[in-house]
C-alpha cells in the first residue's frame, strides 16, 4: 500500500498538471475569450507542422532497428488495443447495436498522442525521446482503426469521410522518418535541417493540449439521459481495459525487458477516448451532446483513474 500511495501522488501530482492546462483552455473557451477561429488555428498548425515535425525528428534520431529489433510490433500493438476495445465493448452493448454504436468507439479508442505524449513528458522527462518514440509507432497501427472503423461507429456511416481521412501530415512524417531511420538514410540529413525540424517540434506538445482543452470547452455538456451508457463506456474504457492490459504486459515479462515500454502500454491504455472522435462526430455527424458529454466525464475521472493505474502497475513490479 505504501508503494501504491507513493506512486500514485507522483503520478497524480504530474498528471494534474496536464489536466490544469487543459481546464484553463477549456474555460477560455466557454468565456468566449478563446474564439472558435483561433482554436481552429491552434488546432491546423499543430496538425499540420509542430506535430509532424516532432514526429520525423524523433523518429528520424531515435529509431535505431539494431537496438529496438521489434520496432514493428509497436504499430500492430496499436491495432490490438484498439481490437480488445472493440470487442469488449461489442460484448456489452451487443443488444443494442447499431444505435449504440458510438459508445464502442468511446469505449475502446484512448487518446493515443494529444494526451499520452504531455503526461509522458511530465512523468519521464529523461527518457522522453524514447517515450516519445513508443508513441508515434504505435499510433501508426492505432490511427488506422481510429479514422477508419472509429469514425464509422461514432458517426454511424460507414462511409463517413472514406480512407482519404487517413492521410494527414502527421502520417506522412511519421511514415517517412520510419523510412528514412530504417534504411539509414536519415544519417545523411544535415545536422542543421534536423535540430530546425526538432525546434520546431517542441511547441507540438504545449499546443496540443491547450488544443485538446479548447476541443473539450466548447462540448455541450447534458449527461443525465445517457448515464447507463456512460458507465458501461467509461467501465471498460477506463477499467476493463487497462485491467487487460495489465494482465498482458505482466505476463509477457515486458517490465523486465523494457520498463518504460510496460508502462507507455499501461498509461495507453488507461487514456481518456481519443479527442478525434468527438471531431469526426462534428465534421461527419453523430450524437454531438452524447459523445461529448460521456468524454467529459472520462476527462474528469481520468485525473484519478490514470495515476491510479500507473499506481497500481508499479506496487505490482515491486
Amino acid at each position: 500500500m505504501t508503494v501504491f500511495l507513493a506512486a500514485f501522488g507522483g503520478a497524480f501530482l504530474a498528471i494534474l498538471k496536464v489536466f490544469l492546462i487543459i481546464a484553463a483552455a477549456g474555460l477560455l473557451v466557454r468565456r468566449g475569450v478563446l474564439g472558435q477561429g483561433a482554436v481552429t488555428g491552434l488546432s491546423d498548425v499543430t496538425v499540420v507542422l509542430f506535430l509532424p515535425c516532432l514526429i520525423f525528428g524523433n523518429v528520424v534520431t531515435t529509431l535505431d532497428p539494431r537496438a529496438f529489433p521489434l520496432w514493428w510490433a509497436m504499430p500492430l500493438a496499436g491495432i490490438l488495443m484498439a481490437a480488445v476495445g472493440l470487442a469488449v465493448a461489442a460484448l456489452a452493448f451487443s443488444r443494442e447495436l447499431p444505435a449504440k454504436s458510438d459508445m464502442l468507439a468511446v469505449a475502446s479508442m484512448q487518446n493515443a498522442g494529444y494526451l499520452v505524449l504531455p503526461v509522458g513528458l511530465a512523468l519521464y522527462p529523461a527518457d522522453f525521446d524514447r517515450f516519445a518514440l513508443y508513441c508515434f509507432l504505435f499510433i501508426l497501427g492505432f490511427n488506422a482503426v481510429l479514422w477508419s472503423v472509429g469514425k464509422a461507429l461514432s458517426t454511424g456511416s460507414v462511409r463517413a469521410g472514406g480512407w482519404k481521412g487517413l492521410i494527414t501530415p502527421p502520417l506522412v512524417a511519421n511514415l517517412a522518418a520510419t523510412v528514412l531511420a530504417l534504411s539509414g538514410a536519415g544519417r545523411l540529413l544535415p545536422n542543421v535541417v534536423v535540430d530546425g525540424i526538432e525546434l520546431v517540434g517542441q511547441a507540438a506538445v504545449p499546443s496540443a493540449t491547450v488544443v485538446l482543452g479548447a476541443v473539450l470547452g466548447s462540448v455541450a455538456f447534458q449527461l443525465r439521459p445517457h448515464l447507463w451508457d456512460a458507465s458501461r463506456a467509461l467501465a471498460i474504457k477506463l477499467g476493463i481495459l487497462p485491467l487487460l492490459t495489465v494482465v498482458a504486459v505482466r505476463t509477457l515479462g515486458l517490465e523486465q525487458a523494457d520498463p518504460l515500454l510496460a508502462r507507455f502500454f499501461v498509461l495507453e491504455a488507461a487514456s481518456a477516448p481519443a479527442v478525434g472522435i468527438i471531431l469526426q462526430v462534428r465534421t461527419y455527424g453523430g450524437d454531438e451532446k452524447k459523445v461529448g458529454s460521456v468524454m467529459l466525464v472520462a476527462y474528469a475521472a481520468c485525473v484519478l483513474t490514470l495515476p491510479a493505474w500507473l499506481a497500481a502497475w508499479e506496487a505490482l513490479i515491486r
